[in-house]
C-alpha cells in the first residue's frame, strides 16, 4: 500500500476478540521502551487493560484485506474540570510506517473525541526524539505547548525532552 492509498485504511472500534492483533502491533513497541512511559516489561493483562479496556474508546486501523496497520486510543486527558479535553495513544505496526496510518488515525481520533463530547486534544508526553511523531503532530495542527526538559529516559539517548502538545477541536 502506498501513502496516497491511506484512504483504503478502514478504521473501526476494536473489540475484545481484536486483542491478539492489537498485542501483536502494541507489544515491540512497549518492549522497545522509546516512545511511552511505560514498563518496558509490562505484562499483557495491564497492557490490555491500559489499552483495550480503560479508555473512553479503542480503534483499530485494518487494511481492505483485514491486516491490522495500527490502533489508537482516545480517553479524558484529566478528571473533573479537565475531563473537556481527550488524550490519545497512537501505534503504527512497523510494517505499515508510511502508509499515511498515523495521519488517518489521528485524523479520525479529532473526529471521534469532536462526537464523544471533548473540546481539545492534548498530548502529554511527545518523546522529542520521536521526530517523526512531533512533525506530524505538528503538520495536523498540534503545536508544541511545552518542553519538559529530560523527562524522558530512552534506552539509547539517556534523558531526553518530551514535548506537551495541544489543539482546540
Amino acid at each position: 500500500m502506498l501513502m496516497s492509498d491511506a484512504e483504503t485504511i478502514a478504521l473501526r472500534q476494536a473489540m475484545d476478540p481484536d486483542w491478539p492483533a492489537l498485542w501483536q502491533i502494541i507489544e515491540p513497541i512497549f518492549r522497545a521502551g522509546e516512545t511511552y512511559a511505560l514498563d518496558p516489561d509490562i505484562q499483557e493483562s495491564t497492557a490490555r487493560h491500559l489499552w483495550l479496556e480503560a479508555p473512553s474508546a479503542t480503534f483499530i486501523a485494518e487494511s481492505e484485506h483485514g491486516d491490522a496497520l495500527g490502533t489508537y486510543y482516545i480517553k479524558p486527558n484529566q478528571g473533573g474540570g479537565g475531563a473537556h479535553v481527550c488524550n490519545c495513544g497512537y501505534i503504527v505496526s512497523p510494517q505499515a510506517q508510511g502508509m499515511g496510518v498515523a495521519t488517518r488515525m489521528c485524523l479520525h481520533s479529532q473526529d471521534e473525541a469532536r462526537q464523544l463530547g471533548f473540546h481539545a486534544m492534548q498530548y502529554n508526553l511527545v518523546v522529542a526524539s520521536n521526530e517523526g511523531a512531533v512533525r506530524l503532530w505538528q503538520k495536523l495542527g498540534f503545536p508544541i505547548v511545552g518542553t519538559l526538559p529530560d523527562a524522558f529516559r530512552h534506552p539509547r539517548f539517556g534523558l531526553v525532552d518530551a514535548h506537551v502538545m495541544y489543539k482546540r477541536l
